[in-house]
């Protein structure tokens, strides 16, 4: 799928796709030797803290490559001009073991949601305007799947820029423009916010 670009955006069209086996390398080639934040490969809401501290790094890889394997969509790539330039991991919520044992962002009531846990963009296409229509393109792939609600859970900002790794969930701001709205603050630095799909 292709979007037309907005102002501060970059030059070429934006194009999405599902993160499925015929494109792992373009999210290795994304994500680097060092697999993103740390070693992280995506995996931080997907597995219990000690299996994602034993298995940092490779480790970490391979359980992303299984789950890619399996026919599983784990979140969907960015790319601008044919090249890998961003990630967002969308999934239903159940799917990450994780966000469902979370004392902070424990559920808000019985519905069925989708989550957006994490987003990753590549060091040259940072600050063009990639993340919102990441985000709605992630939304436009679990409402194909069936998915009613697409939760969000993006940080509080302090004054000034954070370093990306301190805001791989998002902030509020970029959401907003995506179309969520605020549904709580759980704590001081976290927002619950959803979107509706009609």
């Amino acid at each position: 799928m292709t979007t037309p670009l907005l102002k501060n955006q970059p030059l070429a069209p934006l194009e999405f796709h599902p993160l499925t086996p015929d494109r792992w390398d373009d999210f290795v080639r994304l994500f680097g030797r060092h697999g993103a934040y740390g070693g992280c490969w995506c995996m931080w809401w997907r597995e219990t803290r000690s299996e994602f501290e034993k298995r940092q790094g490779e480790g970490n890889r391979r359980a992303m490559k299984k789950i890619v394997g399996s026919g599983e969509v784990p979140g969907i790539l960015a790319y601008v001009a044919g090249e890998p330039a961003g990630w967002i991991s969308i999934a239903p919520r159940e799917k990450f073991s994780g966000l469902e044992r979370s004392r902070t962002l424990k559920r808000l009531d019985d519905q069925p949601v989708w989550s957006i846990v994490c987003f990753f963009v590549g060091k040259d296409y940072r600050h063009q305007g990639i993340a919102v229509p990441l985000i709605r393109a992630a939304v436009e792939y679990a409402a194909r799947q069936g998915a009613k609600v697409v939760e969000a859970y993006p940080t509080l900002a302090d004054i000034g820029r954070l370093p990306p790794v301190s805001v791989y969930m998002g902030i509020p701001s970029v959401f907003e423009r995506a179309g969520f709205v605020e549904c709580v603050r759980p704590s001081a630095r976290k927002v619950i916010m959803r979107y509706a799909i009609a």
